[in-house]
């Protein structure tokens, strides 16, 4: 076992965090061989719903906090079950953030980590692996080992990212800051035609800017193949005017007009949560008087979420569409990474295929020139990750999977990648070759060869 040192974290700190180690290790190591390992967690960001069963759970409440942050040194050390909600509140009181922030609350560090997260912050500062310096980590075969670049677990290091649980979990991570100003100067520029917007992104990828305003951050929006928006953001120490998306107002409704706006860092940073994107509508939310009603402290992804979860498992709203006679629905829930030179074919499949709107568009490129191996982009390339999230009408002959499908396909045909939160439909063999099965294989027989953890196909597609 490899601890943290004294270095990283303050002595009172550190002794917490090395019992919560060890208490864990221990309950590990007590499950019985052959049971399935879950972790018991608050909250989930993930759309591959499981059955519930009687296994046991660890318990991993006691690494859900902020052990240390260094201002002098920009860094931090995190246990892996905190949610950037709470990480974003410790670094924030010194004037600093994480180099990517994914845009959900309770998305958990590990989370981001192990199963990947992106921000409008990615295209400068790639993924919210990138910047990871060191993970401890509890593998598959119940040790505790740190691993980083150019120590004996670094090919875990690299391998960990897009793991999603199956090689091991993160109990703590040491990760990378940047200083922050105290508001974001929003830019939103229209585009009337996927290929302008496409151009746009390639633009800022080189310049760092686009109509003289420096982008610190920049995503977009695609309400149709003919109305489609880029805000940039920048830091900024003044504001002549704040506006407020946590109450009467939508933030993405905002994004049509007027074309500027500021925000407060923190809230810039939750803009997307108050209404899970646009997906609370879904819920009566964005309607005036459900609105005033539904309390501040509810409009929140988290709770949405568990709405989502509990008609999955209840099927509500399956069977009030079957005793209204409609046909079934598909949940077309998901992130796909498109190289930019490819993005206008893909809004266009898309949008005339599925029909969905609005659709997050949102840049990125790899930090520098390492690659993660199970999840391969290429270092230089930009790419777009499109997302998008709801239910989609099946045709009276088709069965779930028709749309989902549909789009693996297209993203594979235009050289993307497509992200493993949600339901996938892969055939075995599809899917070890986009996600690189040997290396994937490498890294199971060192830290998981009895197979205690579940298999990534088995997890991602199967849904075991």
């Amino acid at each position: 076992m490899t601890d943290l040192t004294a270095r990283d974290q303050p002595a009172p700190a550190m002794a917490a965090h090395r019992a919560a180690v060890a208490a864990i290790e221990g309950a590990y190591s007590a499950l019985p061989p052959g049971s399935p390992v879950r972790l018991a967690k608050r909250t989930s960001n993930l759309f591959r719903f499981r059955a519930e069963t009687a296994a046991p759970r660890l318990d991993v409440s006691a690494f859900d906090h902020v052990l240390q942050v260094s201002p002098a040194e920009r860094i931090a050390v995190v246990g892996g079950m905190t949610t950037y909600e709470d990480l974003a509140a410790a670094t924030l009181r010194h004037g600093l953030m994480p180099l990517v922030v994914p845009q959900l609350k309770t998305i958990t560090l590990g989370g981001a980590v192990s199963g990947l997260g992106i921000e409008s912050t990615s295209l400068r500062s790639g993924l919210p692996h990138e910047s990871v310096l060191a993970m401890e980590i509890l593998t598959g075969d119940g040790r505790v080992v740190r691993a980083e670049p150019g120590n004996e677990h670094a090919a875990l290091y690299r391998g960990f990212p897009n793991s999603y649980g199956t090689l091991g979990y993160a109990l703590s991570l040491t990760i990378e800051l940047e200083p922050v100003k105290r508001f974001v100067h929003l830019r939103h520029f229209r585009f009337t035609e996927p290929r302008e917007c496409m151009q746009a992104v390639a633009t800022i990828a080189a310049d760092g800017s686009y109509d003289g305003h420096r982008a610190d951050f920049v995503d977009g929006t695609a309400f149709s193949l003919g109305e489609l928006y880029l805000t940039v953001g920048s830091f900024s120490d003044v504001a002549p005017w704040l506006s407020d998306y946590t109450r009467e107002r939508i933030y993405y409704q905002s994004i049509r007009g007027p074309a500027e706006d500021f925000l407060t860092t923190a809230d810039y940073l939750w803009r997307w949560d108050t209404d899970w994107f646009w997906c609370s509508r879904a819920f009566g939310v964005q309607r005036p008087l459900v609105r005033h009603l539904w309390p501040r402290r509810y409009r929140r992804s988290d709770v949405y979420h568990t709405l989502v979860a509990l008609d999955q498992r209840y099927k509500l709203t399956a069977t009030l569409d079957a005793r209204r006679g409609r046909p079934p629905n598909e949940a077309v829930t998901q992130d796909v990474e498109i190289p930019v030179e490819r993005g206008a074919e893909f809004l266009d499949f898309f949008l005339s295929k599925i029909g969905m709107t609005p659709v997050w568009m949102c840049p990125l490129r790899l930090r520098g020139e390492h690659t993660w191996p199970l999840y391969p982009m290429r270092p230089g390339q930009v790419y777009v990750n499109f997302g998008f999230w709801g239910m989609v009408r099946l045709p009276p002959d088709q069965s779930d999977g028709y749309y989902n499908r549909q789009v693996e396909d297209k993203v594979t045909e235009l050289g993307g990648h497509k992200g493993l939160y949600s339901t996938a439909f892969y055939t075995e063999e599809e899917f070890w070759k986009l996600y690189n099965g040997p290396e994937y294989a490498e890294l199971k027989r060192a830290y998981d060869p009895r197979g205690r953890l579940a298999g990534l196909y088995e997890k991602c597609v199967r849904g075991v």
